[in-house]
């Protein structure tokens, strides 16, 4: 999963999965899912996103990578 922030748009794309766009929906105002050719979300834009979220802070919740991450800083 791949977070990127355009500050020139105020556009936050969150990719969750390679591949190219065929189709994309509105599903909110300033929220569009983008989807591949077969029908699988590939990623979430969210225009005018600091109006939307706070982008100052990231948190990793229950993903392995996260995990993973603490477990090589935390000694045992």
């Amino acid at each position: 999963m791949i977070f990127e922030y355009y500050p020139d748009t105020d556009m936050l794309y969150i990719r969750l999965r390679e591949g190219e766009s065929v189709e994309s929906e509105e599903v909110a105002p300033d929220i569009v899912v983008d989807y591949d050719a077969h029908n699988r979300v590939i990623g979430i834009e969210i225009e005018n996103a600091s109006q939307h979220i706070d982008l100052t802070n990231i948190e990793l919740r229950a993903l392995p990578l996260a995990q993973s991450l603490l477990s090589e800083h935390i000694p045992t």
